[in-house]
């Protein structure tokens, strides 16, 4: 629903800051590899949106790359992981740590990380072998849009459902300068066959 926010940093308070979007402060909850990266309270700053609604809470994650919000969203699907342990997965190793120990199936990097025990080690790196060099591969081939429109159009058929791969995928087969309501015509066109 909020895929984005762009605003002035009025907080930061780890793992927590508030950006303020023309007078509106959301709270938004960020790995610490984020916040390592944010400006000083005061500058402007953007950050991709991952927004989370449960019966008792509405919460908004942040992140500093698309590649961070792909990692998170594949953590997020495995049963028993929820955001809060996706977040300190994300905040104990890069993405690119990540998917180098998934790839290898090193447990023990993983076991570092504070709440992760032998157990939900073992099932990470079962339930994300494969999957993770996927996300990566499509934010990555999204991570660097061509224009708004393009950026706009790789959002909605994600809206839709989408995958982040077959959208990317789409994206790159549409002219480079087509305008969003066209694109998003034509994509879905595209996807239909």
């Amino acid at each position: 629903m909020i895929g984005k926010l762009t605003g002035t940093l009025s907080e930061r308070n780890p793992p927590q800051v508030v950006i303020d979007c023309h007078g509106v402060g959301y709270e938004v909850d960020v790995p610490m590899s984020t916040f390592y990266n944010l400006p000083q309270v005061g500058e402007k700053v953007s950050l991709l949106t991952h927004f989370v609604v449960r019966e008792d809470a509405q919460i908004l994650y942040g992140f500093g790359s698309t590649d961070e919000r792909a990692a998170f969203r594949q953590l997020i699907k495995i049963a028993g992981v929820g955001p809060r342990t996706a977040l300190g997965v994300l905040s104990g190793m890069s993405v690119n740590e990540l998917a180098q120990a998934v790839s290898l199936q090193e447990a023990g990097r993983l076991v570092k990380i504070p709440g992760i025990g032998k157990k939900t080690a073992e099932r990470l790196l079962l339930e994300l072998k494969g999957k993770l060099g996927d996300a990566l591969g499509a934010s990555a081939g999204a991570a660097q849009p061509a224009s708004d429109a393009q950026a706009d159009i790789l959002q909605a058929l994600v809206a839709l459902g989408y995958s982040d791969k077959e959208a990317a995928a789409t994206l790159k087969t549409l002219p480079k300068d087509v305008g969003v309501s066209e694109g998003i015509k034509l994509a879905l066109k595209a996807l239909a066959k």
